[in-house]
């Protein structure tokens, strides 16, 4: 008998150390197979088929054939929310990395293609009510709630762009390391943002280039053709890419750093940008948005290398209003105490991002520019070069007014595949696009810089103004 007991609890402590390997297994510790069946002397065929039984366990399938996970990579980059998962998006049956299309995956309000009944609507950004008093009836009004059902496609659209931009921006949170090549952490960035898109020319696809902006660079930085920048441990890098459906853009940035000295600079941003947020609203005044920003970022300081630095706001870049193809649609949203007292409206779009910086706190254009954009309102130029001629018609049906880069037209699709095919590529095109410029028709827009030595963060979100409430479409559980 007691042969037999000390038998049972020996394989009582097998199959305990075998469950341990499987929880080292989904916590991502891709050494944790080796380590754990060595410690528990169980050979590796034995442990390789216990985990393929837990997997499958662990999958579940839905009504509509997807098959669902339990998010298990725990999110590690600096200042992301606690309990951010970069591979949340299992849980709505996406693969992992992601590869379905989002629209596979949810339904609009206005979907009535029975076939796709059981798939859930696109997930509603964070819920907030108006600030100022005048608004205190809106959240409860039921005439308010009738008006915003007349705009449930318009909703729909933004949110479908959202849920695109969360799920992007979470894989490449688990892939953007020290040592990754910065053409290549924007290649594939893009590549997955086309994929779960599904892109489609104007109809949806990228919102504009992905910037990948470094320490004293503040915006409008992603890599030419050749340039093979590396991303060290060191830096200071702003990841601000865009999603767009039927031109409906989500505007949506944040900071990557790894060294935590510059925690304090991340966390004064990434809480301006909040209170941004929170002050926006119906009637609210431009310059009182402002002034809440200010006032939180500059109650933060940093220090580097043993000296202090007060993080200051970079008070000639601003927020913005969205509009259909428009990323720049008129209004700019301050960070800085002003007297522009013009108003926010119901039903407008704005990206409420903030910038912080350990510099002078005013960015001049320097650098070799990347980003370029047709004028929302260019004017009807003839054109004498030929040259010319053929790449405004070329970025007239593959991008129209949305931002776009010069390693988007030296791509073999020139930009987009449904619009190209593989014969899209631009051949010695910087004398056209230097020429569209010259005469207005098309923008440059230079990298943005503080001071060389200084370091500058971004937070980014897009919100909407609905009539009841706003909607923080692109909040996610990262930031």
């Amino acid at each position: 008998m007691s042969a037999e007991n000390e038998e049972k609890s020996a394989k009582k402590e097998d199959e305990e150390a075998e469950n341990g390997g499987n929880e080292e297994e989904e916590g991502n510790n891709d050494d944790g197979d080796v380590a754990t069946a060595d410690a528990a002397g169980v050979d590796a065929p034995k442990k390789k088929k216990k985990k393929k039984k837990k997997k499958k366990k662990k999958a579940s399938s839905s009504a509509n054939g997807l098959t669902k996970g339990t998010p298990s990579n725990k999110a590690e980059g600096r200042m992301l929310d606690e309990g951010s998962f970069t591979d949340y998006y299992v849980a709505h049956g996406q693969t992992d990395p992601p590869s379905i299309p989002v629209i596979d995956l949810f339904r609009g309000e206005d979907d009535d293609d029975a076939a796709r009944a059981s798939l859930p609507l696109f997930p509603e950004g964070e819920i907030q009510e108006h600030p100022l008093e005048s608004n205190s009836h809106r959240i409860s009004s039921a005439e308010l709630r009738q008006n915003e059902r007349l705009a449930s496609d318009l909703y729909s659209k933004l949110r479908h762009a959202s849920e695109v931009h969360r799920q992007v921006r979470h894989a490449a949170q688990s892939f953007i390391k020290p040592g990754i090549k910065l053409v290549d952490m924007c290649e594939r960035l893009e590549e997955t943002n086309r994929a779960l898109v599904r892109e489609k020319g104007l109809e949806r696809g990228i919102g504009f280039p992905t910037g990948c902006s470094l320490n004293h660079v503040a915006a409008h930085y992603t890599p030419n053709v050749g340039d093979d920048t590396v991303l060290a441990y060191d830096d200071v890098m702003k990841v601000d890419f865009g999603t767009q459906i039927d031109g409906r853009i989500i505007d949506c940035a944040w900071t990557v750093s790894f060294n935590p000295k510059y925690d304090p600079l991340l966390e004064a941003v990434k809480e301006a940008t909040n209170a941004g947020i929170k002050a926006a609203g119906i009637d609210v005044r431009l310059c009182d948005v402002g002034e809440s920003v200010q006032e939180v970022m500059e109650s933060y300081e940093v220090e580097l290398d043993g000296k202090t630095y007060p993080v200051k706001c970079i008070r000639n870049l601003n927020g913005h209003s969205i509009g259909p193809y428009q990323i720049h649609a008129g209004k700019s949203v301050p960070i800085v105490k002003c007297d522009d007292v013009t108003k926010m409206e119901e039903n407008e779009i704005f990206a409420i991002e903030t910038f912080g910086t350990t510099g002078r706190g005013y960015i001049v254009e320097d650098l070799e520019c990347s980003h370029y954009m047709k004028n929302f309102h260019a004017p009807h130029v003839p054109l004498r070069l030929p040259r010319s001629k053929k790449l405004l018609g070329h970025i007239n049906k593959t991008f129209g007014t949305l931002a776009f880069c010069r390693r988007w037209l030296e791509r073999d699709d020139g930009g987009s595949l449904t619009v190209n095919g593989a014969k899209g590529r631009q051949e010695k095109y910087m004398g056209a696009l230097k020429n569209l410029c010259d005469v207005g028709i098309v923008q440059s827009y230079p990298p943005l810089c503080d001071v060389k030595g200084s370091y500058t963060a971004q937070y980014e979100h897009t919100l909407i103004l609905r009539p009841t409430c706003k909607e923080i479409l692109s909040r996610g559980d990262d930031y």
